[in-house]
């Protein structure tokens, strides 16, 4: 049985299960997630808890399973926790899983949680995910997007009786929250508590200003390549300035920021040429392995790009391609970040531009 993170509370309303297993790559949403399964089944007499770890191919499996039949003198009722860091239980620890899925059918006096990191497609057909899934609950905690973050965040401010002002003001307020903390939602959480602290909801009616919150929330942002793909082909060029600053303050590799930027290049221009040559453009995506969020990018971005925007682009990300090796390249500044900027600037430009009008006939360009 599959549940969403948000459906679970109505679900422990209706009655404990005896397997959970929670997947997702969400620290602060995965630990709520098993706080709440926690808290609900301490109510119903569940007081004893035990957690395996599997650490390495030669894990001992043969202790999780015995854990679910022994019960201390002082319990009739436990929790076995079961947490797989790398989401690969091995052949030993596939079997294991299989039959701990089983022997939960039915059993009332143990409950048993796996925690899991984020899985792939492959992974979440597997025989033991599939018997998780079939003999119990399977929860995916999602990731908050950014453009769903300044909502998450007035949500959380609401819970703790707190608000933004109203209109512009308010909405800037929470855009600038989020630019603060994007890509940390575990540190947007201790800021929203710490904003409770420093500004009671019982003054001033609970209303934050911009400026409250400018003085007093940190900025915790994180970035990965990943989000910056995104942001670049969306065209927010303000974002990207910001994430290549944090990235290189991160001291991520300059090597692999320029592979993403060149790789959606590259697939830019494939997808380009394919719907050149007669290819429907759901199918030239498809045979490029577009798919997701970036497919949806995809779509919207290429009507704006020529192909000698493409072959131009190409040509900068070759010569960044160099700098970022320490070569130098004639019209290029000689640091890699700065040069990253620039071609990160390039690309943003034009996906956030028009999109191109189609030539008429006999109209030569």
């Amino acid at each position: 049985m599959q549940l969403a993170a948000h459906q679970l509370s109505n679900h422990l309303q209706r009655g404990l299960k005896s397997l959970y297993t929670v997947h997702g790559d969400e620290p602060l949403l995965q630990q709520e997630v098993q706080d709440a399964i926690r808290a609900h089944a301490r109510t119903q007499g569940y007081t004893e808890r035990t957690s395996h770890t599997v650490a390495g191919a030669h894990f001992d499996w043969s202790e999780v399973l015995a854990a679910g039949g022994s019960l201390s003198l002082f319990a009739d009722k436990q929790m076995v926790e079961i947490r797989i860091p790398s989401g690969k239980p091995g052949k030993d620890g596939s079997v294991a899983l299989q039959q701990l899925a089983e022997s939960a059918q039915g059993n009332d006096s143990t409950l048993t949680i796996v925690l899991l990191p984020r899985l792939d497609k492959a992974t979440k057909t597997g025989a033991w995910f599939t018997a998780l899934e079939s003999y119990g609950v399977t929860i995916q905690v999602e990731p908050v997007e950014r453009s769903a973050l300044p909502q998450w965040i007035a949500q959380r401010l609401a819970a703790q009786g707190q608000r933004v002002e109203a209109g512009e003001e308010g909405q800037r307020t929470l855009q600038f929250f989020a630019d603060r903390v994007e890509g940390n939602l575990l540190a947007a959480h201790q800021e929203i508590q710490k904003l409770g602290l420093l500004f009671p909801p019982d003054t001033n009616g609970g209303v934050l200003r911009l400026a409250q919150v400018e003085s007093a929330v940190l900025n915790v942002a994180r970035y990965d390549v990943f989000k910056l793909s995104e942001a670049v082909l969306a065209g927010q060029a303000s974002r990207v300035q910001r994430m290549l600053d944090g990235l290189q303050a991160e001291g991520e590799a300059e090597v692999l920021v320029h592979y993403t930027l060149a790789e959606d290049i590259r697939a830019l221009k494939r997808v380009k040429d394919a719907m050149g040559q007669g290819r429907p453009l759901p199918l030239a995506l498809r045979e490029n392995r577009i798919w997701g969020a970036k497919e949806r990018l995809f779509e919207r971005v290429l009507p704006k790009l020529s192909e000698r925007a493409l072959a131009d682009l190409l040509q900068a990300a070759h010569a960044v391609d160099g700098i970022v090796k320490g070569l130098k390249q004639p019209d290029w500044p000689a640091s890699g970040w700065q040069a990253l900027h620039r071609l990160a600037s390039q690309l943003c430009a034009l996906c956030a531009g028009p999109s191109q009008a189609p030539a008429r006939a006999g109209v030569h360009r």
